[in-house]
């Protein structure tokens, strides 16, 4: 009888079976895990390309005319595409680093155009263009006065102009804009005011002829407009605690006040003519009270 013997079979210990278990599991779990960064990291560059290219933040720096900021932004922008490739390329830890660096510099951008400096970034803006504005009317009112000989009112007048230029520019350059734009806005209308004084003294001007009556009230309606407007920012810093207008300035507004109330009466009736004359006399109570506050102007 031939004998055969058995070849045992290699079976592993209980020890052995925990180990290849868990050496499965574990490659397992890191399978996962690496899918799931993945995910994780194709999200991140979703919202932070969106946060980069089209949020309120990429909007506020936008609308800032802050160049260091959006040259920030700029920097985001380059660095979120690097953090994608490296992502496409399966670089996950660089991916994640480069995504950490781009809202980094996403969010530095938006701190340098936060809303308190975009306001003064316009502030400034907006107080340049009226200064430029103020400057050409001081410079034609010097000319207009020069050309007529005009006598010591214009001269107080364009005195008065370049001070309060002066005052607004000292104003601004402490970013005290808020006090300097009424300032400003009164030197503004004084030049407008003494130019148009000027002009309707001038015999050319005064030949001039309009197309209708109605043409010629519209005009004189806004010359009154103007010398209201110069009298409101006279009294921006001029009236008393309970708001009340100087009592040498307040008969001349409400004279003022009645005649064009007339006037715009008798041109809503057709009466053009009438209502024209009215408006002068308007507008020659309110230059009264203009001087009465202190400002001398041709009129």
């Amino acid at each position: 009888m031939t004998m055969f013997h058995s070849i045992p079979r290699l079976r592993p210990g209980a020890a052995g079976w925990r180990q290849l278990f868990a050496a499965l599991v574990l490659g397992l779990l890191t399978s996962i895990a690496a899918a799931q960064d993945r995910e994780q990291l194709e999200r991140r560059v979703q919202s932070i390309g969106t946060l980069i290219n089209a949020s309120s933040a990429a909007r506020q720096i936008d609308t800032s005319g802050v160049g260091a900021a959006r040259e920030r932004r700029d920097n985001a922008r380059l660095i979120h595409r690097e953090a994608s490739a490296a992502l496409q390329g399966g670089d996950l830890a660089g991916s994640a680093r480069l995504l950490d660096e781009a809202t980094r510099e996403m969010m530095a951008g938006v701190r340098l155009a936060k809303p308190e400096q975009v306001a003064g970034e316009k502030n400034r803006r907006d107080f340049e263009a009226r200064l430029d504005s103020a400057r050409a009317l001081l410079t034609a009112q010097q000319r207009i006065t020069k050309e007529k000989s005009a006598g010591r009112e214009a001269q107080d007048a364009t005195r008065s102009i370049e001070r309060q230029i002066a005052e607004s520019q000292a104003l601004a350059g402490q970013g005290r804009y808020e006090e300097a734009r009424p300032v400003l806005d009164r030197a503004y209308l004084t030049a407008r005011v003494s130019i148009e004084a000027m002009r309707r003294g001038d015999t050319l001007v005064r030949s001039l002829t309009f197309a209708s009556k109605r043409e010629e009230y519209d005009y004189e309606l806004d010359r009154n407009d103007t010398h209201r407007l110069l009298i409101g920012v006279l009294l921006a810093d001029r009236k008393d605690a309970g708001g009340a207008m100087p009592a040498g300035m307040q008969a001349y507004t409400d004279k003022a006040a009645v005649l064009r109330q007339e006037a715009e009466a008798q041109a809503r009736s057709g009466d053009h003519a009438g209502a024209v004359q009215r408006l002068e006399d308007s507008t020659r109570e309110l230059v009264r009270a203009i001087r009465a506050g202190g400002l001398y102007i041709p009129g």
